[in-house]
């Protein structure tokens, strides 16, 4: 969909960051655009059309000065959850309630801050570029004219409605989403896979489930008993929830659980700086490639699989590149029909 709408080159954020929380997604992303060493400019999506509100912000969470982490540790003792409590401490250390608030309350915002918080973090020299969201809201599913979020996409998709959405994308991109839907090559939602999660979580000791990323203050044991009682993710999801563990958090532990990341990898993910990973390319986007390796001699880049797995002597690289060829594996089961295995191998990268 990108090449055949004006992309040069698509490269893939690992499995570990992209299920991560917003900071981690974020840094994953800055580290890769860092190392290619071509960049000088990253564009994302937000709900103000002022960047400089969002550095601000980006700049307490990055600097924490001591009245903030005193506000902070304030909010988390009531028991909300740390997303809460540091949109909280934020608006109290700011002072401007009514105009952060609106700014904190943006999914997209939220998200572009990270991305300002992680180029200063990495010292990095790339320009930010916001570009204001127009259309329905990050969680609407609804369409207005032209504009669907992608929530609506998906929802749509989901319903096989797909007509309802023809006019919301390029037709390029409605053709291929129509095609996987068709053939059922596309994954709902994280039920899919309720089963295999649900045997895992019965099968993990509650030590085992306490090395999950994001567990913490005794969260093993209540998701131990709920897998050992609850028949369903639904219903699991609910009887964990609490105002301290949001749903999306508990989302993301099991989709940890699925896939077999601990706490020691994310901390790996977070101290190195990840391979690249070609996923396809035009004739430009080949020659950025190799602009990219002459500009930096040690950077590991991924065009076949087998072959890097085959020559990379980096342990946490590989160990990195597996657990994205176990997640493929464990998505394809999602799939409707074909549910094949080991399609990293043998899906060649796209190039126009």
């Amino acid at each position: 969909m990108a090449l055949l709408n004006g992309f040069d080159l698509v490269l893939e954020l690992p499995c570990i960051y992209s299920i991560s929380s917003a900071e981690n997604f974020a840094l994953g992303s800055i580290k890769i655009l860092n190392s290619l060493g071509i960049v000088d400019t990253v564009s994302f999506g937000c709900e103000t059309d002022d960047v400089s509100v969002l550095k601000e912000f980006a700049d307490i969470l990055s600097d924490q000065p001591e009245e903030f982490k005193s506000l902070l540790a304030h909010e988390l003792s009531k028991g909300i959850s740390f997303p809460k409590a540091r949109e909280n401490a934020l608006l109290m250390y700011l002072n401007n309630i009514r105009k952060s608030a609106n700014v904190l309350s943006s999914p997209n915002n939220i998200l572009a801050i990270e991305y300002l918080k992680a180029l200063r973090i990495t010292n990095s020299g790339i320009t930010p570029l916001g570009i204001k969201r127009v259309g329905p809201g990050y969680h609407s599913s609804e369409i207005s004219g032209e504009f669907a979020s992608a929530t609506a996409i998906r929802k749509y998709a989901i319903d096989r409605n797909l007509y309802a959405i023809d006019k919301s994308m390029p037709k390029v991109c409605y053709d291929i989403l129509e095609d996987a839907v068709k053939k059922g090559h596309y994954v709902r939602d994280i039920e899919c896979f309720e089963k295999e999660i649900m045997f895992i979580l019965r099968n993990m000791t509650v030590a085992e489930i306490a090395k999950l990323p994001d567990v913490s203050e005794g969260l093993e044991n209540a998701i131990k008993n709920a897998a050992n009682s609850c028949n369903n993710l639904s219903e699991l999801m609910s009887s964990i929830k609490s105002k301290r563990y949001t749903q999306s958090r508990i989302q993301r532990i099991l989709l940890y659980a699925l896939l077999g990341y601990t706490k020691e990898d994310m901390e790996t993910s977070k101290k190195i700086d990840p391979y690249i990973r070609v996923l396809g390319c035009n004739s430009k986007g080949q020659e950025l490639i190799s602009e990219m390796c002459n500009r930096n001699k040690k950077l590991q880049v991924v065009t076949s699989v087998k072959s890097f797995t085959t020559t990379c002597r980096n342990k946490k690289l590989l160990m990195m590149l597996e657990k994205d060829i176990g997640a493929t594996n464990i998505y394809t089961l999602g799939y409707e029909y074909d549910s094949y295995a080991n399609l990293d191998y043998t899906t060649k990268m796209i190039t126009y």
